[in-house]
């Protein structure tokens, strides 16, 4: 019996392969389909929205190009997700100094959040170590299953679900201190 992420997966090589036979369609539904993991992730690097929107802008021009180059060893997502990971990582590299992240670019993410949320989510996110809000983006904003967390931030998954645990509890305590019913 196939599961769900196993028919997920077969839906995305077809896409693949059907971009790399230069289809614009097939680009356009992996687009939609990868789009909130790609952009979670290129945000929980680069730090900053408009950055991340173009680390997102290159890596489909990258699929674009170089779909025919992928041979299915691992997962698609996977593979684009590295693609993602590896320009992200260029793209800071280039900035020369570090950021705070970003929140306004969540919006992208999750466009029924109101202003005030997003302000008081960023107040919120401040509060996390690095890594913590980096694990909290990835997984409750990019949708991204700890077990993909981990792999791309190169961290055992023990210690993302510790950290990913512990950011939740910062958070909560976070939120009451504010006077929210979290």
């Amino acid at each position: 019996m196939r599961t769900k992420t196993a028919s997920a997966e077969d839906g995305l090589d077809r896409q693949l392969a059907r971009a790399a036979a230069g289809e614009q369609a097939a680009l356009e539904a992996l687009y939609a389909r990868t789009r909130p993991a790609v952009y979670a992730l290129a945000l929980s690097i680069v730090k900053n929205a408009h950055d991340a929107e173009d680390v997102m802008q290159d890596v489909y021009v990258r699929v674009w190009q170089g779909a025919g180059n992928y041979r299915g060893q691992g997962t698609p997502m996977a593979w684009l997700l590295t693609v993602t990971r590896n320009l992200a990582l260029d793209c800071r590299r280039r900035q020369a100094k570090l950021e705070p992240l970003d929140l306004e670019g969540a919006v992208f993410l999750a466009p029924a959040v109101t202003h005030e949320d997003r302000v008081l989510l960023s107040a919120l996110l401040e509060g996390l170590e690095e890594t913590e809000r980096q694990i909290v983006v990835l997984h409750a904003l990019g949708g991204l299953k700890h077990r993909e967390t981990a792999a791309l931030l190169e961290l055992p998954l023990g210690t993302v679900l510790a950290r990913y645990s512990r950011a939740v509890k910062k958070l909560r305590l976070a939120g009451k201190e504010a006077g929210l019913d979290v």
